[in-house]
């Protein structure tokens, strides 16, 4: 069965095909090729169901959107939904990054607490709707590592790795972040309702 994900980025459609493939192999998760809606919502929420219900609607299929960011303490929760614009619009990730990196230059390790949001929104040619959500908690480095992942992934150190051997996602493989990542935890409480598909 196909589910159009709401998104231009073929990162992320593979990215949730590879999350999908874990639990519901069943489902082929395609990319979205309509009009790109404009993303005016406030929160993660408002921004996933707008992207969901315009592809649910121009496909007529059911369409899921993840609308995510990173999200630093220090910043009170910034960039947060503003990640993907944080240097500008023009969606530089290079960018975005290096200017959060220089926004914490001379903010030592114990301030620099941050973590990844995914929300999920899940659109049914009916109109059902359901979103949810899953955080991956963390910290940001002093400097990029790695050349996996996209966007702040090299930035970011995940929680609950063994001392000493603290790793950026940007060093993880593949399998490693879609284990762990805030959209496999999202996604891992959208498997009983796609159960219904």
């Amino acid at each position: 069965m196909q589910v159009v994900l709401a998104t231009h980025n073929p990162h992320k459609v593979a990215e949730f095909q590879q999350i999908v493939e874990r639990t519901r192999p069943d489902l082929e998760i395609i990319g979205y090729d309509g009009p790109e809606p404009v993303e005016d919502g406030v929160t993660f929420a408002e921004n996933a169901l707008i992207k969901a219900r315009a592809a649910a609607a121009h496909t007529g299929l059911a369409a899921l959107a993840d609308d995510s960011g990173i999200c630093v303490d220090v910043l009170g929760g910034s960039p947060g939904v503003f990640s993907a614009y944080w240097a500008g619009q023009k969606k530089d990730a290079t960018a975005n990054l290096e200017l959060l990196l220089d926004q914490l230059r001379d903010i030592a390790d114990p301030h620099r607490a941050a973590h990844f949001t995914s929300t999920i929104a899940l659109v049914l040619p009916d109109g059902r709707e359901q979103v949810v959500e899953g955080r991956w908690p963390g910290r940001l480095a002093h400097a990029a590592s790695g050349t996996g992942g996209f966007g702040y992934d090299p930035i970011f150190v995940p929680d609950g790795q063994p001392a000493g051997e603290e790793r950026s996602v940007g060093d993880f493989s593949s399998a490693e972040k879609q284990e762990q990542s805030h959209r496999a935890r999202a996604f891992a409480e959208l498997v009983p309702l796609l159960a219904a598909l």
